[in-house]
This record gives structure tokens, sequence and C-alpha cells, in this order.
């Protein structure tokens, strides 16, 4: 992985040049909202709660802000009912692209995805067109601290378990480490127990094969994922795309 950023790690580095704090609030409460609705309030037996939760943890999100949207799942106060919907297409030089989304009218919703896939040079495919590209996986990113992360990658092989379709990995000054989501709590609860510092951890989407695009093409992929992400009813986007460091750091 070291030298060649995929979507997971994109999105990560992406994040640090990202302003648009109104916008992920917006998300991550809708999150929380559904997260609670369909598995009830509290956390300890609500797993994508927990994952909401933490997430809007990481944004900074006020706690005042976490329990409101909570309580709006829970109670059923929010109304309206907002439905998940999976868009599948395809962007610039081939590249896969998933759209999760919540919604509450799927008419506009389609219509803005569409439209987004048509101007940034993509298009829209049916279902499953591309989902059988990917394979849901938990990705947790520690910082190394100073350490050599070739180093730190190895110690944690001690510590941790990712099963056999698991991996450790190290991403530029980044660890990262995959595994399975049936896995993915008790790894991350493990990794904050040993005290390494954790930068991110989902359960995600991951490409089973990427495509490299070099400092040409990658401008028009990132303008179509930027896109995608910037409409109020997109959750997460997934992409297949590869990116070597120093494109990803020239065109950000």
């Amino acid at each position: 992985m070291s030298g060649h950023s995929k979507w997971a790690g994109i999105k990560h580095k992406k994040a640090a040049v990202d302003a648009r704090r109104g916008q992920i609030f917006t998300k991550v409460s809708r999150e929380l909202s559904v997260a609670a609705r369909e598995g009830g309030p509290d956390p300890t037996g609500n797993f994508r709660l927990r994952l909401a939760i933490q997430k809007a943890r990481e944004v900074n999100m006020p706690a005042d802000n976490i329990d409101r949207a909570i309580a709006r799942g829970a109670g059923g106060k929010d109304g309206v009912q907002l439905e998940e919907v999976r868009y599948e297409g395809y962007g610039p030089h081939g590249i896969a692209v998933m759209v999760d989304t919540l919604t509450d009218n799927r008419n506009r919703t389609v219509a803005a995805i569409r439209n987004v896939f048509t101007r940034q040079g993509g298009s829209m495919g049916e279902a499953n067109s591309v989902g059988w590209m990917f394979t849901q996986q938990g990705v947790i990113r520690l910082a190394a601290n100073g350490k050599d992360p070739e180093e730190l990658a190895l110690e944690l092989l001690d510590i941790i378990d990712v099963g056999d379709d698991g991996d450790i990995s190290v991403d530029g000054d980044d660890v990262q480490v995959k595994v399975a989501p049936s896995l993915f709590e008790d790894v991350r609860r493990t990794l904050e127990e040993s005290g390494a510092t954790i930068e991110s951890a989902e359960v995600t989407m991951e490409p089973t094969n990427t495509i490299e695009v070099d400092a040409k093409q990658a401008p028009s992929v990132l303008r179509l994922l930027d896109a995608l992400e910037e409409q109020d009813d997109v959750q997460q986007v997934y992409a297949n795309v590869e990116i070597p460091d120093e494109v990803l750091a020239a065109v950000t």
C-alpha cells in the first residue's frame, strides 16, 4: 500500500482539507437517527448505532447534537421517513462507483445522482452493475506517532488477530488494518486498549480489484467523487480507484 492510495485512504487524506463541516454534521445526524430507528437507542445492542456515534465523535459533533439525533430516530419524531438506496455506475477511465444514500424522495435523489455522473463524464448503471466488484470490510487506520510504520505493523501482529481474510499494511506514515466486519469491533477495542492512536475506523465497501490513474486522469475522477459526496442525500461513496500519493497530493 505504501506509495499508493486506494479509496479508503484517499477519503482519509481528503478529509484533512475538507471544510464542509455543516454538511458532514447533517450526514452523520441522519445516520444516527436511522440507526436508532432501526435498532433502538441503546448502542450496547446496536452495532450500527455504535459505528454512527464513533463517526460523530471523529468529526467532533457536539454530544447534545448526537443525543438529539438518536432521540429523533428512536422516537420517530423526524417528520420524514428516510430510505436507504444504493446507486451504482462508472466514472471517467472506467472507475467503478457505488453511492449510498438516505433519502425521503427517490425521484429527487436518482435525478441528482444521474446528473452528477453525466456532468462529470460518467454514467449510471443498473443494480449490481459494479456491486460485485466490492466486499464489505472493516478498515482501521492507525497513526504511527513517530514510530517506524513497518515496526508498528509488526507489533500489531502480536496484539490482534485479523483472521484469514484480514490484513495489516503500511500506507505512508499510517498503518491500515483490514478485518472482516464480524471481527471489526473486537479488533478496534483491542487496539484502543493497547494505546494505539486510531485515526479512523469504519465498516466500508472495499474493491476486490483497483484501477490506477495517473496525474492527467486523477482530477476528473476526483471531481466526480467530490461532486457525489457534496449531494445532501449521499452518505457514502465507494470507488475502485488507486492514485499514487504524489498525484493525490498535487491534485488536492
